[in-house]
């Protein structure tokens, strides 16, 4: 059976994602795709609109959240770790 695909919005640009989990490494990855070139850089990942009791929060570094449909990530440099 075909997973069914979302919307969900990265710094304001628009991706599909699979109706699971969002890993943040591919957050990242869809804000800056340069990123895995740059290990040393960290980011900050906010998002809005989420899933049930957790409509908003910040995803970290290793971590994951279930997308749905319009769910809108905010993701920016914090520099060097």
């Amino acid at each position: 059976m075909d997973k069914k695909m979302v919307n969900i919005v990265v710094n304001g640009t628009e991706h599909e994602w699979p109706k699971e989990d969002i890993q943040y490494a591919d957050v990242v990855e869809y804000a800056f795709p340069e990123s895995k070139e740059h290990p040393e850089i960290t980011y900050s990942v906010k998002y809005t609109r989420g899933e049930g009791n957790k409509p908003e929060g910040v995803l970290a570094p290793e971590g994951s959240v279930k997308v749905k449909d319009g769910m809108n990530f905010r993701v920016t440099e914090t520099g060097q770790s």
